[in-house]
């Protein structure tokens, strides 16, 4: 059974035009911040879903992180790639993806996922992937798993969630 949970997501980050996420580097906190020697090669806007299954894990059922399937857009709203998994994908336009490894993540607010650093695997294909050293999630919105019961009753269930975030990818300088 799989059913769909509705959080409140706003898009108001696909609409600030030509804004800057740089500009708040500032405000990242310190177990997220990128390595000097990176520049922000490219910055989008995560618009879509996370599923979440109940499960049986360390001995109780509980909501068990699936996989995301979102929308990676451009400033201007446009979509510019997609971001799913497992394992975690980001993937351009032009063909070009990658995966990577989490290194670090920090809260994201009540209600939240956390915001993260991910170190990234070389890329598949040429493309604005290429050369990709880091992403950072940043400006979290929804994502966490439902707020309701996860038992025997209702073991093998499926939640999807919506959220936002800002990913930045980086590149070295």
């Amino acid at each position: 059974m799989k059913t769909r949970q509705l959080a409140s997501v706003t898009l108001t980050a696909t609409l600030l035009g030509g804004f800057s996420l740089a500009a708040h580097a500032n405000d990242v906190p310190g177990d997220v911040q990128v390595p000097d020697g990176n520049e922000i090669a490219m910055e989008t806007v995560g618009v879509g879903e996370i599923t979440y299954a109940c499960e049986m894990k360390d001995g109780a059922h509980e909501w068990v992180f699936k996989g995301p399937d979102a929308k990676l857009n451009d400033a201007d709203g446009n979509q510019v790639g997609s971001y799913y998994g497992p394992p975690a994908t980001w993937e351009s336009s032009d063909g070009s993806k990658i995966t990577g490894t989490q290194l670090a993540t920090a809260p994201g607010g009540d209600g939240n996922i956390p915001f993260q650093l991910v170190e990234a695997n070389p890329a598949e294909g040429d493309g604005h992937m290429s050369g990709v050293t880091y992403v950072q999630r940043l400006n979290t919105q929804g994502g966490v798993a439902p707020d309701m019961a996860c038992s025997e009753d209702n073991a093998g269930d499926e939640e999807v969630v919506e959220y936002q975030a800002d990913y930045l990818f980086w590149k070295a300088s």
